[in-house]
């Protein structure tokens, strides 16, 4: 009974944090509801019984959420509005749904086939960790290192793309400003 009350109450906070993530448009609500979110996916770790899978969750994700956190507070600014180029909606939202669908089938056919066989023998005395590096460095290595590929990728991106707006940030300033930011210099250290 508690498990079911837990699973529903946390499933319930998962969902609305999510939520909160798509449909705002301040940076900082996102990214603290993104952080909060994947804590509360821990949760469902924790009522499991798989312990180390939850610390994980919570050290790992969220940990990384705090780095995004930082990043995106230190490189974007977040004050000014962004205009985008709309394209033929249909046409984005039926590739999206076809490559969601695609993602979904190719790396759950390996998960639910019934004549995959287990290439780890399981070894007596293992614990859990040990026992969850053979399950993810067999049965699940290619998704494993596509998630990695892919937050590299965002990494990168996300570099590239603050180091654009930040040269054009400073390229933008004139020389009125230039010579306020001098004079407010120079009678801070007068004063």
């Amino acid at each position: 009974m508690f498990e079911a009350i837990a699973f529903y109450l946390f499933a319930f906070l998962t969902i609305a944090m999510f939520f909160i993530v798509v449909t705002t448009s301040q940076a900082l609500y996102a990214l603290s509801a993104l952080a909060a979110g994947m804590i509360f996916i821990s949760a469902f770790f924790f009522i499991l019984g798989a312990d180390f899978l939850g610390a994980i969750q919570i050290i790992v994700y969220t940990g990384a959420v705090m780095a995004l956190y930082a990043f995106g507070m230190m490189f974007f600014d977040t004050t000014r509005s962004v205009k985008e180029k709309q394209g033929n909606k249909f046409i984005v939202v039926g590739m999206s749904a076809v490559a969601a669908i695609l993602v979904v089938l190719i790396f759950s056919a390996p998960m639910i086939s019934t004549n995959m066989t287990a290439f780890y023998p399981s070894v007596a005395g293992a614990g859990n960790t040990q026992e969850v590096g053979m399950v993810l460095f067999t049965k699940y290595l290619i998704p494993f290192e596509l998630a990695a590929v892919m937050l590299l990728v965002a990494m990168v991106a996300g570099i590239v793309l603050a180091g654009k707006k930040m040269d054009a940030s400073l390229t933008l300033m004139n020389a009125q400003e230039i010579a306020e930011l001098k004079n407010n210099t120079i009678n801070k250290v007068n004063t």
